[in-house]
């Protein structure tokens, strides 16, 4: 018996301690891990959002929330797109506003893709599984959502796209 109680009791500090340790994965038809980026997702071609498939969701996710962000852009890390409150699935389709979207660094709302200077860059889509619905208005920045999420991850993942004009 005394045995049982240490590994409930294991298991609940791990649970509450999880901060987004569950494992979750994030893909696409689109490309795969690390390679290019077709051009019809960025500002060479249509500027719409690629299709993002989701595995494995916590079963208690209430919410997702999405960041994509360019950390070589010449003046530190860009983003290009936030998203909160998407409703918990397993696809986001391409061209597809899944949620609530925030300012992005060129100023708007809304998905604008890669639109690299020079060389080759690196995208990266950040996938949150949030145990909550968030309470944000859609003026905020990616400060304002990893703030807003900070306590309420479940499990995250990521998957990375490089883009060369």
């Amino acid at each position: 018996m005394k045995y049982v109680l240490v590994i409930l009791l294991v298991f609940v500090v791990a649970c509450s301690q999880n901060n987004g340790t569950y494992k979750m994965n994030l893909t696409s038809p689109e490309f795969k891990d690390n390679e290019q980026i077709p051009s019809k997702f960025t500002c060479d071609g249509y500027d719409i959002s690629p299709t993002l498939n989701i595995g494995e969701l916590p079963e208690n996710t209430k919410t997702l929330a999405l960041i994509t962000d360019d950390p070589d852009a010449p003046t530190g890390t860009f983003t290009h797109w936030i998203v909160w409150n998407i409703n918990p699935t397993n696809t986001i389709k391409e061209g597809e506003k899944p949620g609530i979207e925030g300012k992005n660094d060129f100023g708007s709302n809304g998905y604008k893709g890669p639109c690299p200077p020079s060389g080759t860059h690196r995208y990266f889509f950040r996938l949150y599984a949030l145990d909550t619905v968030l309470d944000l208005k859609e003026e905020a920045t990616k400060s304002d959502l990893k703030k807003a999420m900070k306590t309420h991850v479940l499990a995250k993942a990521e998957l990375i796209g490089t883009y060369k004009r």
